[in-house]
């Protein structure tokens, strides 16, 4: 067996990127790691507080509702330590894929209108859509299937999510538009429809342009129109407004971690400036907007939890039904083929489903440049959680800092 020789300079090489990779790994933030448990609103301010210290993420909004009343509802941490921003329950961030409820709100908003079905074909609202099945089968993909991602459509590579954004200065895009332009790259289906599930922001950038299709709209104008305003969400657009500036969270990202150099490649040109171990970006807007780009506070997000748990009405403003909400709670989970029942997740119509002790808890994450966001609904408790942050460290702790929370008596 012939073995493998590295030559002088490629031992050279190897030796300063393994010197690299040690140097990153000494200087990244060191992130406290949630404790088992919290016995009060003491306990875990406590723990947020070192979070934030240690410096990723740099500032966090968490907000709490019980019964329809905000029981929880503080900042931690700097929104924007450069500018001497501190973070607060009115600090806006990037939703990113949280954006999804409310694409999927709409779609249920479009049916009670009698403008579409839900199993109607897609095709019948975008006549681009054609697929390449696996099988002969060619099982109709209807709106449904790109609702809870059981179309079989495959997801964009991160690589290419990274390069689908813009800067503050650049127009933002006819979403009808570009999902037109780009689905021809991802038209070969990875399963039958209704078989699997797998999550695809394809899917929604579809949904987007059969709301426009639908509605006779753009989607930016129906979501505001028929879901921000109704429900009061002045703190929530798709732009930073005027009124949102004052409180405006820059996203972030540590200086040193195995990611900065990538993160340096691929989106470089929205570094602002580097300060307080971290990288702070300049606004970035996401070009597909119906899976991602809705920006805004903890405490608008609050407003549609709210509506979601008082059953699809708050303040006497009605966006969905009794029915849609229970479509969206209760029905339409698919799980994915290999689930083998050792615990229990599934896709529903825009939420992600878990099983609790007390019923469903319904979630959904968004994650981008500088930001990352939870947000959960346990129906049978009447609890929702919202956590907005400014950098994408929580990834790997934020499902454990939601339970902690979740676990109080509030």
């Amino acid at each position: 067996m012939k073995l493998f020789k590295l030559t002088k300079r490629k031992k050279i090489v190897l030796s300063i990127l393994i010197l690299a990779i040690l140097f990153a790994y000494y200087l990244s933030p060191n992130i406290p790691s949630p404790p088992d448990s919290v016995k009060n609103v003491k306990e875990l301010d406590t723990y947020l507080e070192e979070l934030v210290n240690s410096g990723s993420p740099q500032g966090l909004s968490m907000l709490i509702i019980n019964n329809d009343s905000i029981v929880y509802n503080k900042g931690f941490g700097w929104a924007d330590t450069p500018r001497n921003l501190k973070a607060t329950p009115e600090t806006v961030y990037h939703w990113w894929s949280i954006t999804k409820i409310p694409t999927a709100i709409a779609i249920l908003q479009l049916e009670e209108q009698g403008k579409l079905q839900l199993e109607d074909a897609v095709s019948k609202y975008l006549p681009f859509f054609k697929v390449n099945y696996p099988s002969d089968k060619n099982t109709i993909i209807t709106i449904k299937h790109l609702l809870n991602h059981s179309s079989g459509l495959p997801d964009a590579s991160g690589l290419k999510l990274a390069k689908w954004i813009h800067h503050d200065k650049d127009s933002a895009l006819d979403q009808s538009a570009l999902i037109k332009n780009v689905f021809p790259d991802y038209a070969t289906l990875q399963f039958e429809p209704g078989e699997d599930t797998a999550y695809t922001n394809i899917g929604y950038m579809l949904l987007g342009a059969i709301i426009e299709k639908a509605s006779s709209q753009s989607y930016r104008d129906y979501i505001k129109k028929n879901i921000l305003e109704p429900l009061k969400m002045y703190q929530t657009d798709f732009v930073y407004t005027d009124e949102m500036e004052a409180f405006e969270a820059a996203g972030s990202h540590p200086t040193f971690t195995y990611m900065s150099p990538m993160f340096r490649i691929l989106i470089g040109s929205f570094i602002r400036e580097t300060s307080n171990n971290s990288l702070w970006l300049e606004r970035v807007y996401t070009d597909q907007e119906p899976p991602s780009a809705l920006i805004g506070s903890t405490l608008d997000a609050s407003r549609l939890v709210r509506a979601y748990l008082n059953k699809g009405i708050l303040d006497g403003n009605r966006i969905l039904s009794e029915h849609s909400i229970e479509l969206m709670t209760n029905e339409n989970h698919v799980a994915q083929a290999n689930d083998d029942g050792s615990y229990f997740f599934r896709r529903g119509i825009g939420w992600h489903i878990f099983k609790e002790k007390s019923g469903y808890k319904l979630e959904h994450t968004g994650g981008g440049p500088g930001f990352y966001t939870m947000m959960q609904i346990y129906p049978s408790d009447d609890l929702g959680l919202i956590l907005f942050c400014n950098d994408m460290s929580l990834q790997k702790y934020g499902w454990k800092i939601m339970q902690l929370a979740a676990s109080l008596n509030w």
